[in-house]
């Protein structure tokens, strides 16, 4: 890892190839860098990849603070201009996806493409009552490791994906401090048409079996952008069918980002 210090919060990264555009990962929920593996060691091939550890996240410092997704984004836009990366494609798995379409509203400058990988980017009214308003109260609660078990292990896997696999996300995730948990878990179920609507870069938009934004609303929001979906696979698709994913980004840089 590789790290960089923004007032005092150590930032960490992996990088490695050359080429443009460059490709920025960026990981989900109480995950780290380590989630967009296959596509890092894929995309570097033939781009320089950067994959991040989000603050609060993997190696980098977990200051007590609100998660919000805008914070994440302007580490990210920080970051760039640190490393001196133009106009990189970002690529965002789950919360990473939100954060990658709120950059792109936010600073339209930075991107020059938005890969989601299974985002909540408009979510369906019933996940925001049925799931997440419940879960975003029990987090804070004394019980927040078995919430978060108890709710990854039900809702973000299918019973073909890989039971070892499983196991480990749901120990990784679990270990994550309460206080980054349920902060970043509050700002991921927002309503997020309007940032859809505003990211004017190319967009793809990569579901997994269960999707988790409402197609309809998503492509009143933005048109513009391309929607698909893997087969065979839970929420960690870009580990679980990685050729899939990859083959999917790749045909997409091919014909929407010059």
């Amino acid at each position: 890892m590789q790290y960089l210090a923004r007032d005092g919060v150590k930032l960490g990264f992996e990088e490695a190839g050359s080429g443009d555009p460059a490709i920025l990962l960026v990981h989900g929920w109480t995950c780290d860098h380590t989630y967009m593996a296959p596509q890092f060691t894929h995309l570097c091939r033939t781009h320089r990849v950067i994959a991040v550890d989000l603050r609060g996240h993997g190696q980098s410092d977990k200051p007590q603070q609100d998660y919000t997704m805008l914070a994440f984004a302007d580490d990210l836009v920080w970051l760039c201009n640190q490393l001196k990366v133009k106009k990189p494609v970002v690529i965002g798995h789950s919360m990473g996806g939100v954060i990658a379409v709120e950059l792109a509203a936010r600073f339209p400058e930075v991107p020059g493409a938005v890969v989601t990988l299974d985002s909540p980017i408009v979510p369906p009214q019933e996940l925001l009552d049925g799931i997440a308003a419940p879960t975003i109260a029990a987090l804070r609660g004394p019980d927040f490791r078995e919430v978060q078990r108890k709710l990854v292990a039900e809702a973000l896997f299918l019973p073909t994906d890989d039971p070892v696999r499983k196991a480990r996300i749901i120990a990784d995730m679990s270990s994550a401090p309460q206080h980054v948990m349920a902060s970043a878990f509050a700002g991921i179920f927002c309503d997020t048409a309007a940032s859809a609507a505003a990211c004017k870069v190319p967009l793809l938009i990569l579901m997994a079996a269960q999707p988790l934004s409402d197609v309809i609303r998503l492509r009143q929001a933005s048109p513009n952008a391309v929607i698909g979906q893997t087969v065979g696979a839970g929420h960690f698709h870009q580990l679980e069918v990685p050729e899939q994913v990859n083959a999917m980004i790749d045909r997409f840089l091919a014909v929407s980002v010059s």
